[in-house]
């Protein structure tokens, strides 16, 4: 049977080549870049659409590359990627934001552009999360699968997450480990589900208690494992740099609290709002709360453990928003926009939320301004976007 022959049209959210079959479905293409010719076998079919891998590349994107990870030829699904350029994978991640706001935010040429690369292509990773495979070793995911391809050198991670990789050692009744190192002074914290007792290998700092100091913009934050953190030290200051521009001048904002929503650790609270100005820091997880009134104790904050969805809202100046990767939903759209803020600056990791948001946050009153892109992890689909929503003068 002749394999089918498509031209990709885009790389969609999820990192596939977008491109349609002769019947007019459309099919997405594991590895497919934006311009090729591949012939595909498909591998899942629906009514609508099918999804399919590719056979071999008749006319190549110019800025394809080989991997430079051995890993990916035996099915690793962690850096999907890797196959374009750097410079393509940018490319790629603005138009995947400027297509959901468009698409799904319902939004008109809105202003989309790349912020700076701050993150190295490789070596990046202070984070990563690692499944148990054969023996006890462990690994990275199969894309598409619940198999785990055993690893030992990851291109992205951190040196000593790597050493660590070679050494840890699970049982049978662990399945998913998280491990993270301090890029301060190499100190290893790790959490293992569901039971951490059958672990070797690692640093005795297990558990979501376990701490270790990480240093952004010359400032220390303690953080546990139970604890969200970005991709890297340098990925946090890229953010908070584009929070900072986002916020835009100190001296033009309103008076009032600045809400620092989904706040994690305090990282925006710490280094994005001036200290003259009263920080309401909302966040749900334990962990982080407990972190952040640690790393905020030399300003002037309030931490409120809630959801925000939960949280009474009163009139604040500015609203910072980093949402998990389902974004704010219609509920948190509501409890911030009846904070009144002049500005919400809203932190994205997943674009399709993004879009959803955009166009909540438009029926509540806030016009998209600006939207900048940031390359926090290279080699993947994932982008983060950080998005300025002014309010529109009420009649």
């Amino acid at each position: 049977m002749t394999e089918p022959v498509v031209r990709i049209e885009k790389v969609v959210a999820e990192g596939d080549g977008l491109g349609r079959l002769p019947d007019g479905r459309v099919v997405f293409v594991e590895g497919g870049l934006p311009g090729e010719v591949v012939s595909i076998r498909i591998v899942k079919q629906s009514r609508d659409y099918a999804r399919a891998v590719m056979v071999d590349v008749l006319e190549a994107n110019p800025d394809r590359v080989d991997p430079p990870c051995r890993y990916v030829s035996r099915g690793c699904g962690g850096c999907d990627l890797q196959h374009a350029s750097i410079e393509l994978q940018r490319r790629i991640k603005v138009d995947i934001v400027r297509e959901s706001l468009v698409r799904i935010g319902r939004l008109t040429d809105p202003d989309v552009v790349l912020g700076p690369v701050h993150n190295q292509p490789f070596g990046y990773r202070t984070p990563i999360r690692v499944a148990r495979g054969e023996g006890g070793r462990v690994g990275f995911r199969r894309r598409s699968s619940h198999d785990v391809v055993p690893v030992t050198a990851c291109l992205v991670a951190h040196p000593t997450l790597n050493a660590a990789l070679e050494t840890v050692r699970v049982g049978s009744d662990v399945d998913d480990i998280a491990i993270r190192v301090s890029s301060v002074d190499d100190a290893i914290t790790w959490w293992a589900e569901p039971d951490a007792h059958d672990v070797s290998g690692l640093s005795d700092r297990g558990g979501p208690d376990a701490r270790l100091v990480e240093r952004v913009h010359d400032r220390d934050f303690v953080v546990s494992a139970g604890s969200f953190f970005q991709s890297s030290p340098l990925a946090a200051e890229a953010l908070v740099d584009a929070v900072r521009r986002a916020l835009g001048d100190p001296s033009t904002w309103p008076d009032g609290d600045v809400v620092d929503a989904y706040s994690g650790i305090g990282l925006f609270a710490a280094l994005a709002v001036p200290a003259d100005r009263h920080v309401v820091a909302i966040e749900s997880n334990p962990w982080a709360c407990t972190d952040a009134r640690e790393n905020l104790s030399d300003r002037s904050a309030t931490i409120v453990e809630s959801r925000v969805d939960d949280w009474s809202p009163h009139d604040c100046a500015m609203v910072i928003a980093d949402p998990a990767r389902d974004g704010l939903r219609a509920s948190g759209v509501e409890v911030l926009a009846n904070t009144n803020a002049a500005v919400i600056v809203l932190v994205s990791c997943d674009p399709a939320s993004l879009g959803r948001d955009a166009r909540l946050l438009d029926g509540a009153g806030y016009d998209l301004d600006r939207c900048e892109v940031l390359d926090l992890f290279p080699q993947t689909h994932h982008v983060e976007a950080v998005s300025r929503f002014v309010r529109r003068e009420r009649l």
